[in-house]
């Protein structure tokens, strides 16, 4: 079998990195630019967004060609999607870079990784996905195929050093945001909202579906507890779900007039009272920024009849079942190891069980002193103690493997 040619002599060092979604891409930008800093004359290339192209990523492969969602997209794409991943391969083979930065996006990263592997190049991934949760069967590939994992949550350290994987917490880099500059006044002039008014955010999710599902009850919630109160109701509208969507939604509902839409979530949770949250992101960003909140979900029947059997957590993360059963969803609830936000999942999430659940918090009392203390922990707990940024340490593994 003839053997590989001599990769061409670099003159500086070369990274490949590999991120395919919004909050990986937002990462690897990040990294690019610190290591720039570093090592100025390095250069990167590899699988990216917009955001990493500016950074200063060559793209051999473009984030949003690849990002699909659902079976029937990837099906409808494998072709083209398979056509891009043989780019990359074909680019690492030909530039046998130095290191490799592989940013979540699992279904991509562990394939690459596994060639990375045999070509000797150490890889460094950042972001655990989350198969402490489900698809263990993968955990074989991080122990084959990666030299160093990064993660974001403390108990995902513990997971992987148990089975013999080298495993760093480098904290979450949310933690490390600095709180919204605006203040509440500003942030009021700007939607035409009452400052003197109480808030209530609703954050319904990220993608179309999510929205479609969660909204209704949200909604019918809100309404309750305007009559109750003149509480003034915000949405923050992610970009990936689009301002006329929701806005369409809230008219079928007749409350169109009474919720105002804005752009900025972490400023609308940090000056709302309290939140009602859909299961995801959004609940470490209300962790982070102290505001109290209810998590909600809903999917179809049998997508939560399935989770229910595959879902299963390890000893290293402390998971109460609810007095239906139910194994706790909510990413604040798990690194807590205990329900410190409830939750409301699926037949129990209804506008009444929300408003039972959320007037607590709204007023002044036990419930939200308590919840807003524990969520102070949480956000503690994400952070290191040293200080440093959680991109900075990536960047420190990233010079301590190139020597």
């Amino acid at each position: 079998m003839p053997s590989l040619p001599e990769p061409p002599k670099k003159l500086s060092p070369q990274i490949f990195l590999s991120a395919g979604e919004a909050s990986g891409e937002h990462y690897g930008a990040q990294i690019i630019a610190e290591m720039r800093v570093r090592i100025p004359g390095m250069t990167c290339f590899g699988l990216g967004g917009t955001e990493m192209e500016a950074a200063g990523l060559e793209r051999i492969v473009r984030a949003e060609d690849v990002a699909v969602m659902g079976i029937t997209e990837v099906v409808r794409h494998m072709p083209h999607i398979y056509a891009e991943y043989r780019r990359l391969v074909a680019s690492i083979k030909a530039r046998r870079p130095d290191i490799a930065v592989l940013i979540d996006f699992p279904d991509v990263n562990f394939r690459l990784a596994k060639v990375l592997k045999r070509l000797g190049i150490p890889v460094v991934y950042f972001v655990s996905p989350q198969l402490w949760a489900w698809k263990r069967s993968r955990l074989r590939w991080v122990q084959q195929r990666i030299s160093r994992m990064l993660v974001i949550f403390p108990f995902e350290e513990r997971f992987y050093r148990a089975r013999g994987v080298e495993a760093e917490f480098v904290g979450h880099p949310l933690a490390t945001l600095p709180l919204p500059m605006q203040t509440r006044e500003e942030f009021a002039a700007q939607y035409g909202l009452d400052p003197a008014k109480q808030w209530i955010a609703l954050l319904p999710g990220s993608r179309r579906k999510e929205v479609h599902l969660n909204l209704p009850e949200m909604v019918q919630a809100a309404a309750q507890l305007r009559e109750e109160q003149s509480y003034e109701v915000l949405l923050p509208v992610a970009s990936t779900v689009g301002m006329e969507f929701v806005r369409t939604a809230l008219q079928e509902f007749g409350a169109v007039d009474s919720i105002t839409l804005v752009d900025d979530a972490r400023a609308a949770m940090h000056h709302a009272r309290a939140s009602i949250v859909a299961s995801g992101t959004a609940t470490v960003q209300a962790a982070v920024i102290g505001n109290p909140f209810v998590v909600v979900y809903r999917v179809s029947p049998l997508t939560f009849r399935l989770a229910k059997r595959l879902v299963r957590y390890p000893v290293e993360i402390p998971a109460p079942l609810d007095e239906v059963g139910n194994l706790p969803i909510a990413m604040v609830n798990l690194i807590a190891g205990r329900r410190i936000v409830p939750e409301l999942l699926q037949e129990r999430f209804t506008a009444v069980n929300l408003v039972a659940a959320l007037r607590p918090l709204l007023e002044d009392g036990p419930a939200r002193e308590t919840m807003i203390a524990e969520l102070a922990e949480v956000r503690g707990s994400l952070m290191l103690s040293a200080g440093s940024s959680p991109i900075c340490r990536v960047c420190d593994t990233v010079q301590s493997l190139l020597g």
